[in-house]
C-alpha cells in the first residue's frame, strides 16, 4: 500500500539522505518541501506563509492527504544570525509543519533533534521545546531521534565542524555509559533509521539515541 509522506529538510546532512532514500522506494509518494526560492528540488514553500497558516498552505502540496510527516529542519545560531533566527526556523518552522501534517492526517510524525534535547543552553532548550510542541499536536505515534555528533559531508564547506568530525570519531569509542549518547553517529545510519520507522504501527511517543540508531541498520 502506497505510503503519503512529507519531508521538511530534504537538504540537510540528514534529510537529504531521508529523500534519496525514499525516493527509491516504489511504494512511498514523496513530497519533499524547500524553501521558496531555493535551488533545490521539490514542492516550493514560504515557511512564513506557512507559520501563519499551515493546512491552507500545505493542502496543494498533498492533495492525497498525509500518512506520515518527517522533519529534518534544523540550522545554527552562526549560519541563522542570531539566538531568535534559529527558534524561528528549528522550532516555529518544525511546528508549522507538524501542525499541518496533523490537520491533513498524518497519524506519525518523525522529528530529527539532538542528544540531550531539553538540556541547557539554548540550542538544547529549543530542541526540548519542540519535541514537546510536536508531542502535544495529537498524533498516534511521534518518533523523536536524538542523534549524537552527526558525521557526513555536507553540501556547504564547514571548517570546524570538520575537524569536530575528526576528533569526535576518534573520541566515540570511549565516551561510555551517560556520555555515551553524544558520540559521533554516521548521518546515513540515522537516515536510514528514519526511514525504517516511516508506518511503525506502536502509538505513543518514542526516543531514538545513538545505540538506537545504529542497532537499526545493523
Amino acid at each position: 500500500m502506497t505510503q503519503h509522506v512529507l519531508l521538511a529538510g530534504g537538504t540537510g546532512l540528514v534529510g537529504d539522505g531521508v529523500r534519496t532514500l525514499l525516493a527509491a522506494r516504489p511504494d512511498i509518494d514523496l513530497i519533499s518541501l524547500v524553501r521558496h526560492g531555493s535551488s533545490g528540488s521539490g514542492h516550493p514553500v514560504d515557511f512564513e506563509q506557512l507559520c501563519a497558516a499551515p493546512e491552507n498552505v500545505l493542502r496543494p502540496a498533498v492533495p492525497e492527504g498525509i500518512d506520515v510527516a518527517i522533519s529534518c529542519l534544523g540550522t545554527t545560531i552562526a549560519k541563522a544570525g542570531s539566538q531568535p533566527a534559529m527558534f524561528r526556523v528549528d522550532h516555529d518552522y518544525v511546528l508549522a509543519v507538524a501542525r499541518g501534517a496533523r490537520a491533513l492526517g498524518a497519524r506519525q510524525f518523525i522529528l530529527v533533534t539532538a542528544a540531550g534535547a531539553g538540556g541547557p543552553g539554548f540550542y538544547l532548550r529549543t530542541k526540548g521545546a519542540i519535541e514537546r510542541a510536536v508531542a502535544d499536536l495529537g498524533f498516534e505515534r511521534v518518533d523523536l531521534i536524538r542523534p549524537g555528533f552527526l558525521l557526513g559531508d555536507r553540501n556547504e564547506r564547514r571548517v570546524w565542524e570538520t575537524i569536530g568530525q575528526r576528533i569526535f570519531a576518534m573520541l566515540t569509542p570511549i565516551l561510555v555509559g551517560p556520555l555515551s549518547p553524544y558520540g559521533a553517529v554516521s548521518s546515513v545510519a540515522v537516515a536510514r533509521a528514519v526511514v525504517a520507522l516511516i508506518g511503525a504501527e506502536k502509538p505513543g511517543r518514542h526516543v531514538h539515541g545513538n545505540a538506537d540508531l545504529r542497532r537499526s541498520v545493523a
